[in-house]
């Protein structure tokens, strides 16, 4: 009875910090969106790009204002993951010595051959991030993040993604970024992409300066459907009648909370979960690279390299 005890304390501490996550990211979220429409007609002309012919989907529905888009950011939106390139950025300005860029290049190199969002390798990411911008201040990551975004990220957003993201700009609705990288990090991306704002890890700062610690948990799992109740909320809209996309298992809760669910270049776990309760599918990645992510470990241990391909087949087998 003392061990049931203590696992509903925990379930119960677990659930309270990633309601703690969601609501300070909705509230950095909304904010920062502020700041961005007064900033809007300055800026769209000089940050337009040229969007990819990409065929439209049936669906937003145009002109339906209590309807948004959700997007996950790491292989939903951009190819890889956005706190390693962010991680090579800020070493390539001295941030940290080359130890910890190897760390950054490994869960790198996971991410991109399994394919999947390991958690103990995102937290790994988490701590080693935090503990690289404590005693810096919020405004000099603010500005590095740019030149970083264009340095690695502008090159792997997928054409794909940000066409879907587009209808529903031009149906007249609000997109979001929902994502466990830091939201200084999302929101020069929503920014960069002329989206209205993001939802991200809220790093805590004092005075402007990051402390080292989080504001609740990482943006990740149920703590992104968390964030998106608590915007939906804010901004007076209908979840059944949203959208939300992304890549990852992790994200079922999210997207399904949600009326109009997309798998987007989906994990094998997502895939069997989106056909079975008919979300639907979209995948721009390549068919080599589609079917890297796939491979069954026995087969893929003669093509991967290294340590990267035990890695991946120890992590396949213990699921």
């Amino acid at each position: 009875m003392a061990a049931l005890g203590w696992l509903t304390r925990r379930n119960r501490f677990a659930t309270a910090r990633s309601v703690l996550a969601g609501e300070a990211a909705a509230e950095a979220a909304r904010k920062t969106a502020q700041e961005r429409d007064a900033q809007l007609a300055v800026e769209a002309e000089a940050e337009a790009a040229p969007r990819e012919a990409v065929r439209e989907p049936e669906f937003p529905v145009v002109g339906d204002v209590r309807a948004a888009a959700f997007f996950d950011l790491d292989n939903t939106v951009m190819q890889g993951a956005a706190i390693f390139h962010l991680g090579r950025g800020l070493y390539k300005r001295h941030f940290f010595r080359k130890r910890e860029l190897a760390r950054f290049a490994w869960q790198q190199t996971w991410f991109r051959v399994a394919g999947v969002e390991d958690p103990a390798h995102m937290e790994d990411a988490r701590n080693s991030a935090l503990s690289i911008v404590k005693g810096h201040r919020v405004a000099e990551l603010m500005a590095i993040g740019e030149d970083i975004y264009d340095e690695y990220m502008a090159e792997r957003i997928w054409p794909g993604t940000r066409a879907l993201a587009q209808a529903h700009l031009d149906a007249g609705q609000k997109v979001w970024l929902v994502t466990a990288a830091p939201v200084e990090t999302a929101t020069i991306i929503a920014r960069r992409l002329g989206l209205t704002g993001a939802l991200g890890t809220v790093a805590e700062s004092v005075g402007g300066v990051y402390t080292g610690k989080l504001v609740g948990e990482p943006l990740h799992g149920p703590a992104k459907a968390e964030a998106v109740r608590a915007l939906a909320t804010a901004e007076g809209l209908d979840l059944t009648r949203c959208a939300a996309y992304s890549d990852s298992a992790n994200d079922i809760p999210m997207l399904s909370i949600v009326g109009h669910p997309y798998a987007v270049n989906p994990d094998s776990r997502l895939r069997k979960h989106a056909r079975s309760h008919g979300w639907r599918l979209r995948d721009y990645r390549t068919g080599r690279k589609a079917a890297k992510v796939g491979i069954p470990a026995a087969a893929g241990l003669g093509a991967l390299a290294g340590g990267a391909a035990a890695a991946v087949a120890a992590h396949r087998r213990r699921r």
